[in-house]
């Protein structure tokens, strides 16, 4: 998909990624077609893996959130995002359901999560949904 992709940038004087196959993983074709798709759609300037998309939305919306509001992660918390950007980051999304699946039923879950971000936690989770992708 890369590669096809390469000569599309290349026949309309884009510069060409340097990104290389997805090495047959289907995770990693799905991200690449993702990657593709935000690329052709005109959301994104350059070709990015989507992971790479969702670190940068998720970097900008932590700093953003720290800026803004008077509430600020503490570091369980901020681990806690960071394994859900993660998960994004290979699903697309996440539901409370994923909340009891690996890595995150190993921290604790649904109750850990809830533990540590409250009444909060859904609408959280609706945010990040939204944000992460962009």
């Amino acid at each position: 998909m890369w590669q096809a992709y390469q000569q599309l940038e290349s026949r309309h004087s884009l510069s060409p990624s340097r990104r290389r196959g997805a090495g047959g993983n289907p995770v990693n074709e799905l991200t690449t077609l993702v990657a593709l798709i935000r690329r052709v759609c005109g959301w994104d300037k350059t070709l990015t893996p989507f992971d790479g998309t969702v670190r940068r939305n998720f970097q900008s919306w932590i700093m953003q959130h720290h800026a803004d509001s008077g509430e600020k992660f503490n570091e369980e918390q901020i681990h806690w995002l960071r394994m859900i950007r993660d998960h994004v980051a290979n699903s697309f999304h996440i539901e409370r359901e994923d909340l009891e699946m690996s890595p995150l039923d190993a921290q604790g879950g649904l109750g850990r999560m809830h533990q540590l971000f409250g009444a909060r936690m859904e609408p959280l989770l609706d945010e990040l949904n939204e944000v992460l992708v962009g």
